[in-house]
């Protein structure tokens, strides 16, 4: 009778899986029996692929952050040319497509999508208990927030003041 232990005894074609911190190489599985990892370029390989994918995780939020402030400027524009069209020419306000905005709304909810996708799969491949692969996950992410989300700031000069401000978030400490 089998008990709770989730690791398996290493045979030829059996995978090692455990629920505790391990350092399994060849014969350790991810995801499927179909994941096996037979030889150690096998394994390297399936960290390069680790790496990429939290790297890609990383992406697909900056592509979100981008493409939510794009959208945010055009409706801006949007609003002051209808604005100044309205005041101007008496334009219906109705006038404006719901398609573009079902687009819109589509290709947000996509991204979101392919973002939450990679991130549980991430998940997944750490609950594994690998502590190579969870490194690769640390390094990924790291080499993603490094690769894909450079922090823009613009400072208008005319307005800086002579005190310094502080952090205004509370999550940076105890808010």
């Amino acid at each position: 009778m089998q008990g709770m232990d989730m690791s398996s005894s290493s045979s030829s074609n059996e995978c090692k899986i455990s629920m505790l911190f391990n350092w399994y190489t060849t014969d350790a599985c991810f995801l499927s029996e179909g994941w096996q990892i037979q030889n150690n370029g096998m394994f390297a390989a399936t960290c390069i692929g680790v790496i990429l994918l939290v790297v890609l995780v990383e992406a697909f939020r900056r592509i979100g952050k981008e493409y939510d402030n794009f959208l945010t400027r055009q409706f801006e524009r949007q609003a002051v040319a209808q604005k100044a069209a309205f005041v101007a020419n008496c334009v219906d306000k109705s006038s404006m497509t719901g398609r573009a905005i079902r687009f819109r709304q589509l290709a947000r909810a996509l991204i979101h999508a392919l973002t939450f996708g990679g991130a549980y799969i991430v998940m997944l491949l750490a609950m594994y208990f690998n502590v190579y692969v969870i490194i690769c996950i640390f390094i990924g992410a790291g080499l993603g927030k490094f690769l894909c989300d450079w922090m823009v700031v613009q400072i208008d000069l005319n307005s800086i003041r002579e005190e310094a401000k502080g952090v205004e978030e509370t999550t940076v400490c105890c808010g």
